[in-house]
């Protein structure tokens, strides 16, 4: 075991940014130009895009339906010509495209509001790593004959998160994953491992990648209802186990979903278990925290997501509340429970029980130095400040006559979808039917809110400038006590 993990200790930051080199001719043309446009940029002739939308008798083969199609605005990878060694047009050219790009990302961040990032972050003084391949291979805590690796920042981060959930050193086993979705996928798949025969339950407003393990792992799946706020409806959760009672329970909770930031009630999960004649050793429970996991330790009167309590796993998002500039997450769970799924591999001298066998040695750094500068007082703070802006944002979409919900222990604002998709599009917003949300996070200012809401409500003023077209009725979705629709106002 690796036994010199780095200690992490507590204090706080802000953007910072990389400059590059610029090519004065190149950029000059493209002053002015709004969002990234690779062909504004590309000063050799690339080959025309291939049409991949018909075959060769016309006939349509694929429909992109949702967003933009990326390959009609990729960057073109070109061979350098001979000379460019020493007249270095070739760099002076990436130099343009990536200061281009730069700007295109400073301009995107302004307008930063549909998706839990946490932006407000300055990795300046981790810049002297990026020259090493940092690779953590293999179980954390069994160091591998590959020496460039950091371990012993991952397991003082797990050790923070262990402290955070209230499990012992020698009693939890966990790694740093390479996203949320990772964090859910082993969670899961320790379950299954577990009890191979166990029925998987998760409400209908999980997370995508929750049905995504099922389908993965072959496993039988229950979606389960849930109540207006968005949360696990455990009645329905109690009809569903019923006719389930020879076969173990994997259940996911939720600890914030992923479009109205609801959080499952882990007590009446556990209490639901137990009175449909389910014992403590016949069900596993995974919690996927990837935004408010961080968050719900510091809210007061929160109920607690701690492994005193009959929990597996618990998994969190690294850059979402933390802040890390790349995806990355953490993933706790009972020791006890990681030899069913660990394999000894002798040319790593390790042994793994990860999803992935390589993994980012970086991320463990970045969450190591901000959770060192943040510690447990900071995040605190940072987490009093989204809940008052994230009640601020929705009392005055409310007060501007625009249906909004709010959950109690959340930070995500849930509001009627903007009629523009370009408005939509401009300011990143994740939506739903009716619904989209704005996530409020700590980098989100309440001069960020008021450049929002004076946009929001101008558009909306030419939207429905047309008195028979009117806002969508949202009682449905958010309540009727939340919805102002001429109905519900």
């Amino acid at each position: 075991m690796v036994a010199t993990g780095v200690e992490v200790d507590a204090p706080m930051v802000s953007n910072g940014a990389l400059r590059h080199e610029k090519s004065a001719d190149l950029l000059t043309a493209l002053s002015g130009v709004e969002s990234f446009d690779p062909s504004a940029v590309v000063a050799e002739q690339v080959p025309p895009v291939v049409d991949s939308s018909t075959d060769d008798d016309g006939e349509n083969k694929r429909k992109i339906v949702l967003g933009k199609n990326v390959h009609t605005t990729s960057l073109e990878v070109t061979e350098p010509d001979a000379d460019d060694e020493s007249t270095g047009d070739k760099e002076a050219y990436m130099a343009s495209i990536l200061a281009r790009y730069r700007k295109t990302l400073v301009e995107r961040t302004k307008h930063h509001l549909g998706y839990p990032y946490n932006l407000d972050f300055d990795y300046g003084a981790l810049s002297q790593l990026q020259h090493f391949s940092i690779n953590n291979l293999g179980d954390p805590f069994i160091e591998s004959n590959y020496g460039v690796h950091s371990r012993q920042f991952e397991i003082g981060v797990l050790d923070w998160f262990a402290r955070l959930w209230e499990i012992e050193k020698d009693d939890y086993w966990g790694y740093i994953t390479n996203c949320g979705t990772e964090g859910n996928l082993h969670g899961i798949l320790l379950g299954r491992e577990v009890f191979p025969d166990g029925i998987l339950y998760a409400s209908k407003e999980s997370h995508y990648s929750v049905f995504k393990a099922a389908r993965m792992y072959r496993m039988e799946s229950v979606k389960v209802g849930t109540l207006l706020t968005g949360e696990i409806d455990c009645n329905d959760f109690k009809t569903k186990l019923l006719p389930n009672k020879d076969k173990p329970a994997i259940i996911n909770v939720n600890i914030g979903t992923t479009v109205k930031g609801a959080v499952d009630d882990l007590d009446l999960v556990i209490q639901t278990l137990e009175e449909s004649g389910f014992s403590h050793d016949r069900f596993y429970i995974h919690c996927d925290g990837a935004l408010f996991g961080l968050m719900m330790p510091f809210v007061k009167k929160a109920p607690k997501v701690t492994f005193k309590k009959p929990i597996g796993s618990v998994s969190v998002s690294g850059h979402k509340f933390v802040g890390c500039p790349m995806p990355c997450g953490v993933q706790l769970t009972r020791l006890r429970h990681i030899n069913a799924l660990s394999r000894n591999v002798e040319y790593l001298a390790s042994r793994d029980a990860t999803i992935m066998g390589s993994r980012n040695g970086h991320a463990p750094i970045f969450l190591w130095y901000t959770l060192n500068r943040k510690g447990y007082k900071g995040f605190q703070k940072e987490v009093q400040k989204c809940l008052r802006n994230a009640h601020y944002l929705k009392d005055r979409l409310i007060g501007a006559g625009i249906s909004a919900m709010l959950n109690e222990l959340s930070s995500t604002v849930v509001f009627e979808r903007p009629r523009d998709e370009e408005f939509v599009r401009r300011w990143q917003l994740a939506c739903e039917g009716n619904m989209a949300h704005a996530i409020v996070m700590p980098n989100i200012t309440l001069e960020k809110l008021d450049y929002f809401l004076d946009e929001l409500i101008q558009g909306r003023s030419h939207w429905y400038s047309d008195e028979k077209v009117q806002p969508p009725c949202l009682a449905a979705d958010v309540g009727s006590e939340n919805c102002c629709c001429v109905l519900h106002k």
